[in-house]
């Protein structure tokens, strides 16, 4: 878990893994084949996306402090390309890119979120760093729920509040929690 000397961090890493839960439960209803089909030429698959997604993990945080985020060894461009991966190679380099983003956030304190990084030569402080790359995820993972609930259609299991619940859903937690505010 992130420092206690930084809610700001722990609150992000478990908006990050709450975010990761989603996109695991889509993936999760999709064949292999569901992976990697577009709905036109030019949309991009899951597959595609979660490569890219991981592709950008690595090279955005693996040594994040000390080298610009766009390393020289990434090949973005083949990211957005189909890839003869089976499921498990696939579901492994995302698990990857994960686990650089959350090795990256977790030891991070208040008082390194002002220090300086680059993203393709882009000064950024870290903390401007970590939002450009949350908002950038969280995007390419609601692509991922939207692709898979168009490619599911009627056997998709919604992730949310399903439709006509809300109510259901309120009444519920206020008799959990109390009226709150």
């Amino acid at each position: 878990m992130a420092s206690a000397d930084s809610p700001l961090v722990a609150t992000t890493i478990a908006e990050l893994h709450k975010v990761k839960r989603l996109a695991d439960k889509a993936i999760a209803q999709l064949d292999d084949q569901q992976l990697w089909r577009r709905l036109d030429p030019e949309s991009n698959s899951i597959g595609v996306l979660m490569r890219h997604t991981a592709g950008n993990m690595r090279s955005r945080w693996v040594e994040f402090r000390t080298s610009d985020g766009e390393k020289p060894t990434r090949q973005r461009d083949q990211e957005f390309e189909d890839a003869s991966l089976t499921r498990e190679s696939l579901l492994a380099d995302w698990e990857e890119g994960w686990g650089c983003l959350f090795a990256a956030l977790t030891p991070l304190r208040d008082a390194d979120l002002q220090e300086t990084v680059y993203i393709r030569y882009e000064a950024h402080t870290i903390y401007q760093a970590i939002i450009r790359q949350v908002v950038h995820y969280a995007g390419h993972v609601y692509q991922i729920l939207a692709i898979g609930k168009q490619l599911k259609g009627p056997d998709w299991v919604n992730l949310s509040v399903p439709r006509g619940k809300s109510d259901e859903l309120n009444q519920r937690l206020h008799a959990e929690h109390g009226a709150g505010r």
